[in-house]
């Protein structure tokens, strides 16, 4: 395994089964001209696939219709993206949306085919490309950025000052008719809206922010129904004693409609996810709320991280058939699972073993989505329950990554249990390529509210070819291992992860593989964070890795596109007084780099609103003024936080070039 495989691999996604059929509708993406092109696909239950969609220009997020005979996806294929429509009958794809420049954030078709709703926003003035081609013939300068608002840019999603999304009904025209606009709804101040029709088709429920400022408040989510013709009303009443705050999102109606669920919780001090996200039902006039998996330590928004498929942050559930529960998406301990939810309350597994499967779509008692395990890249798989057994199984209808596989060598990680502090296990994975004791490469995940787990991780096999045994884990603070698990660092980092991360290098020390000598430490983001606060508190590794990190929470709390509000995750708030500072401030790696000797590589995109730039510009300064070996790699501002997972392919490689240099000059020798 190579960075330059890379190049090869086939990424699929977005799984979505036919209404009443036996084909799957997928998303396929390949590398092509350092470009990710991705293509809807068509799987049949016997494997038979065939490409729907073709061009230079990506085509993605493919529904169904209701009857199944037709195709709706999202593609720009000219100056705006567009909703076209595909007839599986013959014929080309054709725009039914005429929407302007902009940002089209998804779609939902309505259960009757009769209506669409779809998220749109604007482009900041001034940004369009008329616009840039009129300042160019007249030579004026880019002009400045007007912001009203604190919440005016997100990682990934760029720049957008005051501009929101607005959440948009349109009527379906007829034939090639483009659909008619009917109805605009903006009642949230973040423009940030999930949804989902009424079986009915005569109505949308909304969730979104009640708050006049979200991002500075705490979570403060309510359920809205909005219906094509009318008044939007809250949905109500909810009796007095039933809290309305805190995160709420994915709305699902029941099949009978008489019935709502929603996912989420009713802390409104929880800004970060740390509690338990649990699935909720209440009845459609607002009575009756009940929360369905409160009792078991569950938590239905568990992200499994990889580099190899989009992490699936979110609750991912829909109702069965009869309206007995919910399947949904259940992570934990390293797995992703698929689980039942019943109405009387109480979460069951269905499946079981090693792998990550991600729900994406479920019809009847069928579901489609990918599954991956550390040895397999994620393939297109249909689960059903298998008569006579009663099992729920997945079968793999792709198999696109097969010949990949076949030719390079692919290593199955050994899972380990480090005992920590409190008597805390910490559960991780080792790839040890060969005999002897080899330097080890200890990576850190991000988040810090993710886990590692089963799943096929390409920079680890790449590390691992290249004669390092590799070893990750998940501390405390990573989800899967219940809410007192994931809440024991909140407000409180350094401290019980610290404990953990010592633990897992013990437990390193003590393997008959490793040389304790040669252990270098690396991780990005929350793994960067804590890759600084180790070196400036052990000298235990003999080099590190530090990418997109934090390193100064007193700056970190005004200049990501998070900011931190005050006692809300951290206690205190950067502008605050002298305590609330020493405290962020002792939460700062930084104030701890006079310890530092550690030859460190830093890394960092210049476009990253998540965790600024200036955190690595600290690192790299402070590492230089003290003469600690040490190099920095700053990628271009048209790159982000999450780089590594969807950034260019050629600074992907270049990226994983820059580790392994590093790795070779300090742990190989």
């Amino acid at each position: 395994m190579t960075p330059e495989d890379l190049l090869r691999l086939v990424f699929v996604g977005d799984a979505q089964i036919r209404p009443g059929g036996q084909d799957v509708l997928f998303q396929r993406k390949t590398i092509v001209r350092n470009r990710y092109v991705g293509q809807l696909w068509l799987v049949d239950f016997e494997g038979n696939a065939r490409q729907l969609t073709y061009g230079d220009s990506s085509a993605g997020h493919g529904r169904w219709s209701p009857d199944g005979e037709s195709v709706f996806f999202i593609a720009k294929r000219g100056e705006a993206a567009q909703v076209f429509r595909l007839s599986l009958h013959g014929g080309e794809a054709f725009p039914i949306t005429a929407l302007p420049e902009g940002s089209l954030g998804g779609f939902r078709l309505s259960p009757t085919g009769s209506h669409l709703a779809l998220t749109f926003r604007e482009p900041m003035p001034g940004d369009t490309a008329a616009d840039k081609k009129q300042r160019e013939a007249d030579q004026l300068s880019q002009p400045p950025v007007e912001i009203d608002s604190v919440q005016y840019r997100l990682d990934g999603d760029g720049y957008f000052a005051n501009q929101r999304y607005r959440l948009q009904i349109y009527a379906m025209g007829v034939g090639d008719e483009k659909a008619t606009l009917v109805r605009e709804y903006t009642d949230a101040v973040d423009g940030q809206y999930s949804y989902s029709w009424h079986p009915a088709g005569d109505r949308l429920a909304v969730v979104h922010s009640a708050s006049v400022q979200p991002v500075i408040g705490m979570p403060n989510d309510h359920v809205y129904v909005v219906p094509i013709d009318g008044e939007p009303s809250l949905l109500g009443p909810i009796p007095a004693d039933q809290p309305r705050g805190g995160e709420k999102s994915e709305p699902r109606w029941s099949p009978d409609g008489t019935r709502l669920a929603f996912a989420g919780n009713t802390d409104p001090v929880d800004p970060w996810g740390v509690k338990n996200t649990h699935l909720y039902v209440v009845d459609a006039d607002g009575s009756n709320l009940v929360d369905l998996t409160g009792g078991q330590d569950f938590d239905f928004s568990v992200a499994t991280l990889s580099d190899t498929a989009e992490a699936a942050f979110g609750a991912r559930y829909e109702w069965a058939p009869d309206g007995s529960g919910l399947y949904a998406q259940i992570g934990t301990r390293g797995e992703t699972q698929l689980g039942f939810v019943t109405v009387a309350g109480g979460v069951e597994l269905l499946t079981s073993g090693h792998h990550a499967l991600q729900i994406t779509s479920i019809e009847g008692d069928r579901l489609a989505g990918t599954l991956s395990t550390p040895t397999q890249l994620p393939e297109v798989v249909v689960v059903t329950r298998e008569l006579g057994t009663g099992q729920w199984v997945p079968k793999q209808l792709t198999a696109f990554n097969q010949a990949f596989q076949d030719e390079v060598e692919i290593l199955e990680p050994q899972e380990f249990f480090a005992p920590s502090t409190d008597g805390t296990q910490v559960h991780g994975w080792a790839i040890v390529p060969k005999a002897g004791r080899l330097p080890v490469a200890l990576n850190i995940h991000g988040g810090p509210h993710a886990q590692y787990g089963w799943t096929f991780f390409h920079e680890m096999q790449v590390f691992a070819a290249a004669g390092y045994a590799v070893v990750y884990s998940n501390p405390r603070g990573s989800k899967g291992y219940g809410e007192a698990f994931c809440a024991a660092i909140r407000g409180d980092w350094g401290n019980k992860d610290w404990d953990d991360i010592q633990a897992v290098t013990a437990w390193i020390s003590a393997q008959p593989w490793a040389d304790a000598e040669r252990i270098g430490i690396m991780g990005g983001s929350y793994g960067g964070y804590m890759t600084n606060w180790a070196i400036g508190h052990s000298k235990a590794y003999r080099c590190a890795i530090t990418d997109r990190c934090v390193s100064n929470m007193v700056s970190m709390a005004g200049n990501s596109d998070f900011p931190f509000n005050k006692d809300g995750y951290f206690r205190g708030v950067a502008w605050g007084d002298l305590d609330d500072i020493r405290e962020l401030w002792r939460q700062s790696p930084i104030a701890w780099f006079q310890n530092v000797t550690t030859p460190t590589l830093v890394i960092h995109s210049e476009g990253d609103l998540r965790c600024n730039v200036e955190q690595s510009d600290q690192v790299f300064t402070a590492l230089q003024m003290q003469g600690v070996p040490s190099r920095y790699v700053r990628y271009p501002s048209t790159t982000s936080h999450g780089m590594s997972r969807n950034g260019p392919p050629d600074l992907r490689l270049h990226r994983q070039r820059e580790y392994l240099n590093w790795m070779a000059k300090w742990l190989s020798g």
